[in-house]
């Protein structure tokens, strides 16, 4: 709003930071709801990704930014066969305590994919069931490969991506088919990866790079195998960690958000633009659309601006009406 609000100057257009905060404000308020429907539909199916990135905040009076957290959590069913539409819902958190988690995912009991952070344990032990994600074992395995030329962490990535093979060619097929094919041959490679983490963890130095992998996935391995077992599950994370890369890219550019009243409405922008880019859609078409009716539309009807409920051709043209 800073870097906006000189621009405007520029062009001999006087609008203060303040009253460009509280035009965003205001906009959120008005889309919360909308935000609240998203969050409803990404909690309503059967497993959901989860993952959070620090949002500085500013915090007045102490002369320095506080570390609140954006927390991520995304549907996104479109490798199955008729899956449900994908969404992203983010909210806002002035810390990362697991009790912010547990009070986002309150009544939801269906599967989460998530890193190791222990701070979804509360929301764990209040019925969610956790899935691993094999993206950040893999990573770890991937990095001391490239940057030693480690031969053992290379054998792990060559397995790990033997499971990524079968993956690719699950594309569109059902559950079901799905697990029958994960069962006959990722689950072989599942078990062979599981005796060979048993046996080197034995071989390597306690506390080295490659023992601090290798027990990053003995750790949570009935977590990681899980998704074998399950066709309606994934292998990975990625959903999550590509809608939240905007996020972090944000941050270099506009440092911090002004308040915690601010960070919870960048919650609900970053919630309707980035369900927006999943579904298809341009974000400013779709959120200058929505911005022109929802004031019009009941509570009880605010599903009809949905990303995939929306027709923003229909609200072209009542605009030219």
């Amino acid at each position: 709003l800073y870097r906006q609000s000189e621009r405007f100057a520029r062009d001999g257009i006087d609008l203060d930071r303040s009253t460009l905060a509280g035009w965003v404000g205001r906009a959120g308020a008005l889309l919360a709801p909308l935000a609240n429907a998203i969050g409803d539909h990404v909690k309503a199916g059967y497993m959901l990704h989860a993952d959070e990135t620090p949002a500085p905040t500013l915090a007045p009076g102490k002369g320095k930014t506080a570390t609140g957290y954006y927390f991520g959590y995304a549907c996104d069913e479109t490798r199955l066969q008729d899956g449900r539409k994908p969404a992203v819902w983010f909210q806002y958190g002035e810390s990362r305590k697991g009790a912010e988690i547990k009070q986002h995912l309150e009544g939801y009991t269906g599967y989460a994919l998530t890193d190791f952070y222990s701070g979804y344990n509360e929301a764990i032990r209040a019925g969610v069931k956790r899935i691993g994600c094999w993206a950040h074992v893999r990573r770890k395995f991937f990095e001391l490969a490239k940057d030693n030329a480690s031969s053992v962490a290379t054998q792990a990535v060559n397995q790990i991506n033997l499971l990524y093979d079968i993956e690719r060619e699950l594309h569109g097929l059902p559950p079901g088919e799905r697990r029958r094919i994960r069962q006959r041959r990722a689950a072989p490679i599942l078990d062979g990866l599981n005796e060979w983490l048993e046996n080197h963890i034995r071989l390597c130095v306690k506390g080295s790079p490659l023992a601090k992998a290798i027990q990053y996935a003995r750790k949570q391995w009935p977590c990681l195998a899980r998704y074998a077992d399950d066709g309606r599950l994934e292998i990975d994370n990625n959903v999550i960690e590509r809608a939240i890369r905007p996020i972090a890219l944000g941050r270099k550019n506009y440092l911090f958000a002004g308040s915690v009243a601010g960070g919870h409405h960048g919650a609900i922008m970053y919630t309707l633009m980035a369900t927006a880019k999943l579904n298809g859609l341009n974000p400013n078409e779709y959120l200058t659309a929505v911005l022109k009716r929802i004031g019009n539309t009941p509570i009880t009807r605010v599903d009809e601006l949905l990303p995939w409920n929306i027709d923003l051709t229909e609200a072209k043209y009542a605009e030219a009406v």
